[in-house]
């Protein structure tokens, strides 16, 4: 039941552009935020599901009942009309936000930022999530595991050398080996950030925005190495010792903001220090499509403005020839290559160190990862 509701609700944020714009022509005086909620979440199901047609339109019915009983006959009514003339509907919703599902600011700014690439950007992020698992090297080979995977009768390819992308999503308890960390679940875009990190053992390692865990938890996989995990929500920081003792793995983890070093710093510097940074996270809408319609354009300047300080506090944390990692899950060059050429502009000991798996520091979103940045600063 609660996976049937989620694929209601994010199928409907999915395609909200065009659900708005076709009830917009169906209706004719605004009603009731829940009525209209409703409403959006018929339509869709109509669009996705239309055998079932008959059905949807009686259950929505009797939903409305439940909540605005005497809305009953305009919710019949909007719905039968939409079945009635649904391809002329459509036909008619010939606006960019209809079209692509993205508020106009967010498809004018992706457009702007990637001339080439800007519809495929926006349509990777209207897809259905792919489930990646990040196999421990140290437990298991990515080989052994997909052979596992097999006779579980679970079906999966590697696409990384310890990413593994499964044909079909399953639930994480139906996955062999998990409770015992042999795996854990993460975005193949994601699992670039700790090998980029260059991490080797006996090193002070900070992962200064590190909620849930996931990339805490794939640093250790890599090295054994002294690791300080920050995050400045408390719920959010028991997630990471959950996650690191799934994995079988320590790290001083410590509830703090990491533009306040008095708080979590004892003074000693550190050779490694990923930031994570909080972002707009245009890049993963695919996972959060909320995130679309949530963000406003103002978000982006102030986010930016947070990275920016970020950047600037934790490099003061960095030992002499150490390296910082900056990453974002976002799109945007205003919080990715902006902010990193404006961080070196006023740093004169640091330098951006070259990338080989990313020429621009840049991956964008497609069917097998999220839209990730990522830029490795060298302390001179």
């Amino acid at each position: 039941m609660r996976a049937a509701v989620q694929d209601l609700a994010y199928g409907t944020l999915r395609n909200l552009g065009l659900l708005e714009a076709v009830l917009a022509a169906l209706l004719h005086k605004p009603v009731k935020p829940a009525l209209y909620a409703l409403l959006l979440a018929a339509l869709y199901q109509l669009r996705a599901r239309p055998r079932a047609s008959h059905t949807t339109v009686d259950q929505a019915v009797r939903a409305v009942s439940r909540t605005e009983p005497a809305a009953k006959g305009l919710a019949n009514a909007v719905l039968r009309n939409y079945l009635r003339d649904a391809d002329a509907l459509v036909a008619r919703c010939d606006s960019e936000p209809a079209h692509y599902s993205y508020p106009q600011w967010w498809i004018d700014r992706v457009r702007a930022a990637w001339p080439q690439h800007w519809e495929s950007i926006l349509n990777a992020g209207n897809l259905h999530p792919p489930m990646t698992l990040r196999v421990n090297c140290r437990r298991i080979t990515t080989a052994q595991y997909l052979a596992t995977l097999a006779e579980r009768g679970i079906s999966g390819e590697a696409i990384g050398p310890q990413a593994i992308m499964i044909e079909r999503p399953v639930p994480i308890e139906s996955l062999p080996g998990f409770s015992a960390g042999e795996v854990s679940v993460q975005d193949a875009g994601a699992q670039l950030a700790a090998p980029l990190l260059d991490v080797h053992p006996g090193m002070r390692v900070l992962d200064a925005c590190a909620a849930p865990g996931g990339k805490a938890g794939h640093i250790l996989e890599l090295a054994d190495c002294a690791l300080t995990a920050l995050d400045s929500d408390p719920a959010r920081t028991r997630r990471i010792d959950d996650n690191l003792a799934r994995l079988g793995y320590a790290a001083r983890v410590v509830c703090a903001d990491c533009l306040a070093p008095a708080g979590w710093s004892d003074g000693a510097l550190f050779d490694r220090i990923l930031l994570d940074a909080p972002c707009t996270a245009s890049g993963v809408v695919k996972r959060h499509p909320d995130i679309k319609w949530l963000r406003r354009e103002s978000d982006i300047a102030s986010l930016a403005a947070v990275q920016g300080r970020m950047l600037d506090t934790l490099w003061q944390r960095l030992a002499p020839g150490g390296k910082l990692l900056y990453a974002t899950c976002s799109v945007f060059p205003q919080e990715n290559a902006h902010t990193v050429e404006s961080f070196l502009a006023r740093s004169s000991g640091a330098r951006l160190l070259p990338l080989a798996a990313l020429a621009d520091g840049q991956l964008l979103p497609d069917a097998q990862h999220d839209g990730f940045f990522y830029a490795l600063l060298e302390k001179k």
